[in-house]
């Protein structure tokens, strides 16, 4: 059995995790653990299912049908990203704004969804690995 389908998403995300981390130190100026989890740059879910797109593009070719599977994956994860994720965090600041000054409300976390920056971002950086991972594991 080849790992190397395995392998690639859990290593990008492993890879993308501290990047996002650092960068949103570097913005903070302080070290953001409160921004752990979903939003910032780069996106992790968009660059791990390009990860997987694009070793399944280098290995079986762009004609393969897991490389149209994979796309279409590619585009319900960033669609839903940009946009339903980003709709749950403007309902979150909505419930946050309406609770305020409520005794044992927990504050919502805002920050959900990724501008298409972000997920620019993460596209380029799952085409890289999953390029390094070809070029270094399959090869």
């Amino acid at each position: 059995m080849d790992l190397t389908y395995l392998l690639t998403p859990v290593l990008t995300w492993l890879a993308v995790g501290p990047i996002k981390f650092l960068i949103n130190s570097a913005r903070q100026r302080r070290w953001a653990f409160n921004l752990i989890g979903n939003g910032g740059f780069p996106s992790n879910h968009s660059a791990t299912v390009t990860s997987m797109a694009t070793l399944i593009a280098l290995r079986e070719g762009m004609g393969h049908p897991a490389f149209g599977v994979a796309v279409t994956l590619c585009f319900i994860v960033m669609i839903d990203a940009n946009s339903l994720r980003q709709h749950v965090g403007r309902q979150a600041a909505a419930i946050n704004r309406l609770a305020a000054g409520e005794s044992g409300h927990t504050v919502l976390r805002e920050r959900m969804g990724h501008t298409l920056v972000e997920i620019g971002g993460g596209i380029l950086t799952g085409i890289a690995i999953g390029h390094l991972v070809y070029h270094l594991l399959v090869r």
